[in-house]
């Protein structure tokens, strides 16, 4: 069997504060999945293959979007995706989800559904014109997504932060290669840091064990772009 990937569910782009969020009764195609499990929920939006390959419990929604560039713009955009997204999964009206984005911390939302509030976990990440997102109901994700770029000073920057193994690997790729290579690795670096909670560092021998353990699937992305989800299984 080939390497898992991951699909993204690509939202339309609308404003924060927008009330066209999407319907869940009138077919919006976040709504898609099989039977829901308890509290109004359908399975996530990422596909049969990856719940069957990981349980139900490690299930997560991932979407995405493609629309501006400009950093403030994309961060209201993918909230109100985000916000669209759930209302289809869980059939609430969007004024009954709260979304927390506090400064330095994970962002989350507050499902308030009339027998048991439930809470969502997410991850948000942003590059160039594409804005992804990852939502769990079982726990905290991880998540990140990054150009394909040639970085002049790749081999201080994969040191420093990827480590020596990482390091040693990209050096020996063909040139054409490491570019998405790095990027690849960054990804999956970032997506594992927001999983753990944790700040970007530089690489520790001690404090990236945490990190290794931590598995991570490669995001399917238009060209010029690669992403990651972290996962806790």
């Amino acid at each position: 069997m080939g390497e898992l990937v991951i699909p993204v569910q690509w939202m339309p782009v609308r404003a924060a504060g927008d009330p066209a969020a999407g319907d869940p009764a009138a077919g919006d195609p976040v709504a898609g999945g099989a039977g829901g499990a308890g509290l109004g929920f359908a399975s996530p939006v990422v596909s049969c293959r990856l719940v069957a390959e990981l349980g139900e419990e490690a299930a997560v929604a991932v979407i995405g979007i493609r629309g501006p560039g400009e950093r403030g713009q994309a961060r209201l955009a993918i909230r109100a995706a985000i916000a669209d997204a759930l209302s289809a999964l869980s059939g609430l009206p969007p004024h009954r989800i709260v979304l927390h984005a506090e400064p330095g911390e994970a962002p989350w939302a507050l499902l308030e559904l009339p027998a048991d509030p439930r809470r969502a976990w997410l991850a948000i990440s942003h590059d160039g014109e594409l804005s992804v997102a990852a939502i769990s109901l079982h726990g905290p994700v991880g998540i990140d997504v990054t150009r394909i770029l040639d970085i002049p000073d790749w081999e201080a920057v994969a040191r420093d932060y990827l480590g020596p193994e990482t390091a040693a690997r990209l050096a020996a790729l063909p040139a054409t290669a490491r570019a998405p290579a790095f990027a690849r690795a960054w990804t999956e670096r970032e997506a594992r840091l927001k999983y753990l909670g944790r700040e970007l560092t530089e690489w520790r021998a001690t404090g990236d064990r945490a990190l290794a353990s931590c598995p991570c699937l490669p995001l399917v992305l238009p060209e010029g772009y690669v992403g990651a989800l972290a996962l806790p299984y």
